[in-house]
C-alpha cells in the first residue's frame, strides 16, 4: 500500500522521501527501494533506515518506477512523477507473502514507458548511459552526446543544428543558463562527466526558458549530497589516436547535511578541430576543465548550492595545404570561469522559493602569425553574463504552477584586425573584386583594419506557467515576456500552451503545442557586426542593395507548432515521434571568417523549417538495450540579409537570390545505439550514425579540381545536385569496458573504444560561407583505465 504526501524538504531539483512499515505500522528496517527512469536507463537503489525512513535527492524531473522489497514480504510497485521542487513523501506499508520467495519484476507497465504529463518533444539521458557512449577522445564535450538524440544535424568542431536553427541553443545548469556557442573552436564545452542527467526541451520549450530555445538542455549535475559516503575518488587516464591523451580526476562525498562533487580533466591531441584537409595540418590543442558543487542542508527549510565551472583551452587552428606551405601558425586561447549559488526555501508542504544567482565570463584570442594566408587576422573578444533568477513553485490539486522572473546583464568588449596577405585574393579588375577591401590589402600598401567597442545589455524577463491534469488531459499554459536592450531595443509576450492526452488502455499519449519565442542575437562579435566602423568593408554592391551599409541584427521571432504521440510497445519499448513546423523572422546564422576562429553574427528576413523525428528506446531487458534516433528537417531561408557583416562576394549573389536552402538542411540523419551488459562486469556498445549530407557551396567543380587545396575532396560532395551536397555517410563506432567490482564497490574500469570502424572519409560541409570546409576524424582507437577509491 502506498500514501503519497508532500514533505517539507526540498532543493532544486525532485526529491523522494518516505517511510517503510508493515501491516501493523512498525518501521521495516533494510528494505530495498529502487527507483528507475526506464526510458533514460536511471537507477539507484539504497536501504531503508532503523526507522524505516528513506530519502532519494537530486533527482531531474521525469516519471519513475519505485519499487520496494522486503524478505517475507510482498513487493510494491508505484509510478510516480516529479515536475517540481515541491517534494514528495511516500508512506508505504508492506504486506505479508504467504509463500516467501523471490521477485524478480523486470518488465513494466505500459504506462512506465510514456510521459503522460509531457505536451510537446522531451527527451532525457541519464549518467549510466552516457558513461558508455563511444565518443571521440579530442576536444568532444557534451555536443557529441546531445547529436544521438532527435531533432539535430551534425556539424563540424562539434557544432549541432536543433530543429533547422544554427545553433540557438541553452544550457541550464543546475539553474544557470548558458547561451554561448559551446563548440570546440568557439567556446569550451560542458564535460560530459559531471552530468547526472540530461533533459532536453525541443517542442513545447517551458515558459521559464528563455534567449536561446530552439533547444534547451536542462542539465543535473553530480552531488554528493546523501551518497551515504563521506568520501570517494577516481582517477582515469586515457590515450588514442593522433597522439590524444587525456586525464579525469574526480572526488565526491557527503551526508544528509553536507555534499560535495568536484571534477578535473585536461585532454592533450593532434587532432583538437575537424581537419579542413585529408592531411590534418596544423591542428594540436590542449584543454583543461574544472567543475565543483557544493550542497549544504540547512534544515528542514532551506538548501544552497554552489558551483564553480573553469575551462582553458589553447590550439593550432588547422591548415589548407596552401597555408601550411607559407608557414601559417594561428592559434587560438578560450578562457572561461562560471560561479552560481542557488537558494530553495521551503514556504509549505505545498509550496518553495527557489532563487539563483549566477556569473560567467568568457575571453577568446586569436594569434596571427608571419605566415597568414590569404589574410591575416587578430581577435580578443570579452563576454560576461550576471544573471538573477527567482521561482516561486506552487502545488495544488491538479495544478503545478511555476513562476518567476529574470533579470541578465551582458558587459561586451571586441577587439579586432584583420589584412589581406595574398595579392591574388582581391585582385583589381579581377571577376568578384571588392573595392572596399583594397585600403586593407598588405600586399599592396595597404594597413591593417582594426575595431575596438565595448558596450552592455540587459534583458528583463516574467514568466508564469501551470500544468493543469484533468482526467486523462494535460494542459500546460505558459506565457512569457521579454524586454530585450541592446544594441537594438525589443519586447515581446509569448504565449507556449501545450496539451497532452493519454490513452491509458493502449498506452498511448497524443500531444500537441504552439509556442511563440524571441530569440537574442549571438553576443559573439556582435558588436563588431553591427559597428559603423566596419560599415566600410561592406561592398557597394551590398549597399546598393540595402539602402545602407549597416542594419543592426534584431531578435529573431518564432512561431512554432508541433503535433506528436508516444507509444509504449508491450512494456518492453517505447517510440515517440513528432512533426513540425517553425517561420521565422530576422532568422539568426553565423558567416565564418576565411576558416579562421572568428564568427560574425547574421540575420536574413524570414525562414521556414519544416520537419519529423522519432525515437525508440529499449529498456534493459536481460542485459540488451537499445535506442534509435531519427531526424528529418527542410529549412529554406528567403533572403535578403537583415543584419550582419558580409565581406565575401558570396554575400552580394544571395543578396540579389531567391529563397534558398541553408546549408545545415539535412534530409535524413540517423543515430541508433544497441548496449549489452554481461552480469560479471563486461559491457559493449554499438553505435552507428548516418547523415544524408548538409548542403554545401554551390561551386564550380571545374575551378574546384583547379585548386590544390580542394581537388582530392571531390569525390565526397556533389556540386551538380539542386542544392548541392556533401555525400551521405555511415560511421559505425564501438566500445568495450569491464567494471571490476568489490562488496559491491567499484574498484577499477576500462574501456576500449573504436571510432569510424570502417575508415570512411567524409565531409560535414564543403567551401560553405558559413563555415568552411571540414571532414570527420578518421579511424581512431581509445584506451581509458580507471581507478575507484
Amino acid at each position: 500500500m502506498f500514501t503519497l504526501s508532500w514533505c517539507v524538504w526540498a532543493q532544486s531539483t525532485g526529491t523522494v522521501t518516505g517511510s517503510v512499515t508493515d501491516p501493523n505500522g512498525a518501521a521495516i528496517v533494510g528494505a530495498r527501494i529502487r527507483i528507475e527512469n526506464p526510458l533514460t536507463g536511471f537507477e539507484r537503489e539504497l536501504l531503508s533506515e532503523a526507522d524505516g525512513s528513506f530519502s532519494i535527492v537530486n533527482l531531474a524531473f521525469a516519471n519513475y518506477v519505485v519499487q520496494i522489497e522486503a524478505p517475507g514480504f510482498v513487493p510494491a510497485r508505484k509510478e510516480i512523477s516529479l515536475r517540481t521542487n515541491v517534494p514528495l513523501t511516500m508512506v508505504v506499508s508492506l504486506r505479508i507473502a504467504e509463500n516467501i520467495q523471490s521477485v524478480e519484476v523486470r518488465a513494466f507497465d505500459i504506462g512506465a514507458l510514456v510521459q503522460p504529463e509531457a505536451t510537446g518533444t522531451q527527451t532525457a539521458l541519464d549518467a549510466s548511459t552516457i558513461g558508455k557512449f563511444p565518443t571521440q577522445a579530442g576536444s568532444r564535450g557534451l555536443e557529441s552526446v546531445l547529436v544521438s538524440l532527435p531533432g539535430f544535424a551534425m556539424n563540424a568542431n562539434g557544432a549541432i543544428h536543433p530543429r533547422g536553427a544554427h545553433n540557438q541553443m541553452t544550457y541550464v545548469i543546475d539553474g544557470m543558463p548558458i547561451s554561448d556557442q559551446l563548440t570546440g573552436a568557439f567556446a569550451n564545452s560542458v564535460d560530459p562527466s559531471i552530468i547526472e542527467n540530461i533533459d532536453l526541451f525541443t517542442g513545447n520549450v517551458p515558459a521559464e526558458y528563455g534567449n536561446k530555445v530552439s533547444g534547451v538542455a536542462n542539465i543535473t549535475t553530480r552531488s554528493g549530497l546523501g551518497s551515504g559516503r563521506k568520501f570517494s575518488a577516481s582517477t582515469q587516464v586515457g590515450a588514442a589516436g593522433f597522439d590524444t591523451l587525456t586525464q579525469l580526476t574526480q572526488i565526491a562525498g557527503g551526508t544528509d547535511r553536507f555534499g560535495y562533487f568536484v571534477s578535473a580533466n585536461a585532454v592533450k591531441t593532434h587532432r583538437y578541430l575537424d581537419q579542413v584537409s585529408l592531411d590534418n595540418l596544423h591542428n594540436g590543442g590542449n584543454s583543461e576543465r574544472m567543475f565543483s558543487r557544493f550542497d549544504i542542508n540547512l534544515g528542514p527549510r532551506d538548501l544552497l548550492r554552489a558551483n564553480l565551472m573553469a575551462g582553458r583551452s589553447s590550439f593550432e587552428l588547422a591548415n589548407l595545404r596552401s597555408q601550411q606551405a607559407a608557414g601559417q601558425d594561428q592559434r587560438q586561447v578560450l578562457r572561461d570561469f562560471s560561479a552560481s549559488l542557488g537558494w530553495v526555501h521551503t514556504l509549505s508542504p505545498r509550496a518553495t522559493l527557489d532563487s539563483t544567482a549566477s556569473y560567467r565570463t568568457t575571453v577568446a584570442q586569436l594569434f596571427p602569425s608571419a605566415g597568414d594566408t590569404p589574410v591575416t587576422a587578430a581577435q580578443a573578444r570579452h563576454l560576461s553574463n550576471i544573471s538573477l533568477a527567482g521561482r516561486f513553485n506552487f502545488v495544488s490539486g491538479p495544478h503545478t504552477v511555476r513562476a518567476g522572473g529574470d533579470y541578465l546583464h551582458f558587459p561586451v568588449s571586441e577587439n579586432f584586425s584583420f589584412g589581406i596577405t595574398d595579392p591574388s585574393f582581391n585582385r583589381p579588375g579581377a571577376p568578384g573584386f571588392i573595392p572596399t577591401l583594397l585600403a586593407h590589402d598588405l600586399s599592396r600598401g595597404g594597413r591593417l583594419f582594426h575595431f575596438s567597442g565595448r558596450d552592455s545589455g540587459n534583458m528583463y524577463t516574467g514568466f508564469a506557467q501551470d500544468m493543469l491534469k484533468w482526467s486523462r488531459f494535460t494542459l500546460s499554459l505558459g506565457l512569457r515576456y521579454d524586454a530585450y536592450r541592446f544594441l537594438v531595443h525589443g519586447r515581446q509576450l509569448q504565449p507556449r500552451v501545450g496539451l497532452a492526452y493519454h490513452i491509458t488502455e493502449t498506452g498511448t499519449v497524443l500531444r500537441a503545442s504552439y509556442n511563440r519565442t524571441y530569440q537574442t542575437p549571438p553576443n559573439e562579435n556582435l558588436l563588431l557586426s553591427n559597428s559603423d566602423a566596419s560599415s566600410v568593408l561592406v561592398p557597394p554592391d551590398v549597399r546598393e542593395t540595402l539602402g545602407g551599409a549597416l542594419i543592426r541584427i534584431r531578435p529573431e521571432r518564432q512561431n512554432v507548432y508541433e503535433a506528436g504521440l508516444q507509444q509504449s510497445v508491450a512494456g518492453r519499448a517505447s517510440i515517440s515521434a513528432a512533426y513540425y513546423h517553425k517561420d521565422s523572422r530576422d532568422m539568426q546564422d553565423n558567416d565564418n571568417f576565411f576558416n579562421t576562429g572568428i564568427i560574425f553574427p547574421t540575420a536574413l528576413q524570414r525562414s521556414r523549417v519544416n520537419g519529423a523525428e522519432m525515437r525508440a528506446v529499449a529498456p534493459v531487458w536481460k542485459g540488451l538495450s537499445g535506442t534509435l534516433s531519427m531526424t528529418h528537417y527542410h529549412a529554406v531561408v528567403t533572403p535578403p540579409f537583415t543584419g550582419g557583416l558580409f565581406l565575401g562576394s558570396a554575400a552580394i549573389d544571395l543578396l540579389s537570390s531567391g529563397p534558398f536552402v541553408i546549408d545545415h538542411d539535412q534530409t535524413l540523419g540517423m543515430h541508433g545505439m544497441v548496449q549489452y551488459n554481461w552480469k560479471k562486469g563486461f559491457w559493449t556498445t554499438w553505435s552507428i550514425r548516418h547523415d544524408s549530407g548538409l548542403v554545401s557551396n554551390p561551386s564550380d567543380p571545374v575551378e574546384v579540381a583547379r585548386n590544390p587545396d580542394y581537388a582530392d575532396l571531390l569525390p565526397y560532395v556533389n556540386l551538380t545536385s539542386n542544392p548541392p551536397r556533401v555525400n551521405p555517410r555511415t560511421v559505425y563506432d564501438f566500445a568495450v569496458g569491464y567494471e571490476a567490482t568489490r562488496e559491491g564497490r567499484k574498484r577499477w574500469d576500462a574501456q576500449f573504444n573504436l571510432f569510424n570502424l570502417t575508415n570512411q572519409t567524409a565531409l560535414f560541409n564543403f567551401q560553405s560561407i558559413f563555415v568552411g570546409t571540414r571532414l570527420i576524424e578518421p579511424r581512431s582507437a581509445g584506451l581509458k583505465v580507471r581507478w575507484h577509491w
